[in-house]
């Protein structure tokens, strides 16, 4: 079967979206989130400034010298951002058009255009609160979200693996929800030890600093607003602070391993449709990999590769389990598919 442009338009900015997030978190630790001071430009510019202009871009911009590599990661992240957010606008402006067609999706990719909006002021915001870690995180977050949706979108448009497949109720629906809801807690944990710069306050495992459970200021690790005008870059809270965030991290951890591991297994036992067993597999398989990567992360004290792996197995886990809830629903509000 062939499938629609309004399909393929979806998969290919799923695709894209998973690289920006894996994009982004890479830019993100490699320190190089304010390599422009500016946005949506570069020092002026809507590329990066040559050789021949960087006296005058550092003129311009005294407090934030210009350093090429990192700027160029910066831009570079931002093009596949424009990239993605031409996509998008091009699925909304596709399924207005097709609006009237049986089972086209029409709200979700709107919806999903006004997300992309937002994305967008909260990477503004990004680069002129200098890294204020509650919008790095909301930032995180939002492209999360952007992932999910449009893998729901891309599924839901090819009813892949659910043609004529009834929905699956009760309480494998309830399961499927709550594990969305702590792997999204957790998620968001994860953007805030990295925007507060925790990824190493516990440079050990399993304990840390030899202890299981050191002294922490969880007072001080969750202050969400600190007011304006503060620079975050290389964080702001002293070691304590630090350590409640990545003590968090660590207990979420557990709490994510626990359910989607029991989930999986449930899925791979028990399941109420033979195609969910390989899912299941497919979900156990991701999150033991995430559990890898993170505490590798740790160990190796964060190297880049690494650490950057760790934030593209979290998208990879939140495919799986979006992959999941579409197979549970069935063939159920399915948009149409018929190639033309």
């Amino acid at each position: 079967m062939r499938y629609s442009w309004f399909f393929r338009l979806a998969a290919l900015a799923t695709a894209l979206t998973l690289i920006l997030v894996v994009l982004g978190s890479y830019v993100r630790l490699s320190e190089a989130g304010l390599g422009c001071p500016d946005w949506p430009g570069c020092y002026g510019h809507w590329k990066v400034p040559a050789e021949a202009q960087a006296d005058a871009a550092n003129a311009a911009y005294p407090h934030r010298q210009l350093e090429t590599a990192k700027a160029w990661k910066e831009m570079a992240h931002r093009y596949v951002a424009g990239a993605l957010g031409l996509l998008v606008l091009a699925l909304a402006l596709l399924a207005w058009r097709r609006r009237r067609e049986p089972g086209q999706l029409v709200m979700l990719p709107i919806l999903l255009l006004g997300l992309i909006i937002f994305q967008s002021l909260l990477g503004m915001w990004t680069v002129t609160l200098l890294l204020k870690p509650l919008i790095v995180m909301g930032h995180l977050l939002g492209g999360m979200s952007t992932l999910a949706l449009l893998a729901w979108i891309t599924l839901r448009t090819g009813a892949l693996g659910v043609q004529g497949a009834k929905p699956v109720r009760g309480l494998w629906r309830w399961a499927a929800i709550g594990a969305l809801a702590v792997l999204t807690t957790q998620i968001a944990l994860g953007g805030w030890t990295s925007s507060n710069y925790a990824a190493l306050a516990c440079p050990d495992f399993p304990t840390c600093h030899g202890q299981w459970w050191p002294a922490a200021d969880f007072n001080e690790g969750f202050i969400l607003w600190r007011g304006i005008g503060i620079d975050y870059e290389g964080g702001v809270l002293d070691n304590y602070g630090r350590v409640a965030i990545h003590l968090a991290h660590r207990v979420g951890a557990v709490t994510t391993f626990v359910v989607l591991g029991s989930f999986a297994l449930l899925l791979i036992l028990g399941p109420p449709r033979p195609i969910l067993r390989p899912a299941g597999m497919a979900l156990l398989a991701a999150l033991l990999l995430q559990v890898g990567l993170g505490i590798a992360t740790v160990v190796g004290h964060l190297p880049l590769p690494v650490a950057a792996a760790h934030n593209g197995g979290a998208a990879v886990l939140l495919l799986t389990l979006v992959t999941v809830i579409h197979l549970l629903m069935g063939d159920r509000e399915v948009s149409t598919r018929h190639a033309y």
